[in-house]
């Protein structure tokens, strides 16, 4: 760049720039892309362990808003001006630990989580624990507790950005926690502290409906300042979490839906990038179309509004200024739209555009080690081909009746879809 300071001064912000930028590493077949992020949490780690102790005398280790190159962990001051909506965020670090369970989650590469994610995973968590008080209720909660960039109004009308236990913290802590809790009995150790991360997880602090039926962002139903805010954090849980679903629970994803209807389509180009992906996790393919066709429309080189976005003429994503998250969080979401796999199943053309009516993918991944191809007309799946790298329980779900040759197993009808369940082979193609 042409300038001395850069734009963010070329850092890393891990409140959800990083992060986007591997959103699609893994989906889109390119595992090993991930790869250098994952290193990176190792220094980041070491960093964060003396941020952990001198910060806050706890264990762990923690990171917030920004990073860069060496691996900086501390609250971010702006030379003692930072605002704590931003500079004071203490849950990089865990959401950072979603990259390393994701990437096992697709590969199922059980030395990658023995050796690299699960002890810079359980660190994490350790600080959590240490970061974690009791509420009046008996509730686990953060406090101070923000969410990243947004602010709300108190019952004098001021505003404030700082509250107890906001959603995001909640949810990505629930994150945390959950994956490891998974990847503790996958390897068959640290049963006392899988334990205690199953209590623990117990008492987290409950997501909440707001009045106009919205997933509330604060610890109380306050009133946002900025009711169209470019960042919409508390649906760390629809996506890319996954804590919240139509299956599992339709009452939070219909208020997250409503989140999103209330919030609106505008936004930078980042922001769309993250809205194209909650559309497709909301199994609503014709409004995250909407936002692709928002996301490339053509901007000038003069920049645009925060509420703007767009595409540049070399294809650059707009922030203002250029921002690679825009691009890649788009390519992930379009991915989404295709396949989703989040839930521990592979879900074929989950939220296919009606203006996609025929089209062919191949190659994509899905969680389990599989590698899969589509084929649909008439926006109707028409075949698939499943490569199973790693063989085991394999669960497909389809809005079409779907059989596969060779398997003697029926399609079961579970609400609005087909579900296929069976024993899949390792190397095999179905």
């Amino acid at each position: 760049n042409h300038e001395l300071r850069a734009p963010w001064s070329s850092n890393y912000t891990i409140n959800i720039n990083t992060e986007m930028n591997y959103w699609p590493a893994e989906s889109t077949n390119l595992s090993e892309l991930h790869l250098p992020l994952l290193d990176f949490l190792a220094d980041l780690a070491k960093t964060g362990t003396a941020t952990a102790k001198e910060f806050y005398n706890a264990n762990g280790w923690v990171a917030h808003q920004n990073s860069e190159i060496w691996a900086t962990s501390n609250p971010v001051g702006d030379r003692g001006a930072g605002d704590p909506v931003w500079a004071n965020w203490p849950m990089g670090g865990n959401w950072l630990c979603q990259h390393l369970w994701e990437h096992f989650a697709f590969t199922r590469d059980t030395a990658f989580l023995k050796q690299q994610a699960y002890p810079l995973m359980k660190q994490a968590a350790l600080f959590t624990i240490d970061w974690l008080i009791e509420d009046k209720n008996g509730f686990l909660v953060t406090a101070p507790s923000t969410s990243p960039e947004n602010k709300f109004k108190d019952k004098n009308g001021a505003e404030q950005s700082v509250s107890v236990a906001t959603t995001m913290d909640m949810t990505i802590i629930w994150d945390l926690f959950t994956n490891l809790i998974e990847a503790s009995a996958i390897l068959g150790t640290d049963t006392a502290f899988r334990n205690t991360l199953i209590e623990k997880r117990k008492k987290l602090f409950p997501m909440q409906i707001g009045s106009k039926g919205q997933l509330q962002e604060w610890y109380k139903d306050f009133e946002d300042t900025d009711p169209e805010h470019r960042h919409v954090s508390h649906l760390f849980g629809l996506f890319p979490g996954r804590q919240i679903s139509k299956t599992n629970n339709p009452e939070f994803f219909n208020a997250a839906k409503k989140t999103l209807e209330i919030r609106g389509d505008g936004g930078t180009g980042w922001s769309k990038g993250w809205k194209i992906n909650w559309w497709a996790r909301l199994l609503d393919g014709d409004h995250a179309y909407k936002l692709i066709r928002q996301l490339l429309q053509y901007t000038n080189t003069k920049g645009t509004s925060m509420r703007g976005g767009g595409t540049y003429p070399n294809f650059f994503d707009a922030h203002p200024p250029f921002q690679i998250d825009g691009n890649f969080a788009g390519t992930a979401g379009m991915t989404e739209m295709l396949l989703q796999s989040h839930l521990g199943e592979i879900h074929l053309l989950p939220a296919l555009p009606s203006a996609w009516s025929a089209g062919a993918i191949k190659g994509l991944r899905a969680r389990g080690g599989y590698e899969v191809g589509i084929q649909w007309k008439n926006n109707t799946l028409v075949q698939a081909g499943i490569r199973s790298l790693q063989g085991g329980s394999c669960v497909i779900r389809s809005a079409s009746k779907i059989k596969i040759a060779g398997v003697n197993v029926q399609a079961v009808k579970e609400g609005d879809d087909y579900v296929i369940r069976f024993t899949a082979v390792k190397n095999k193609t179905y």
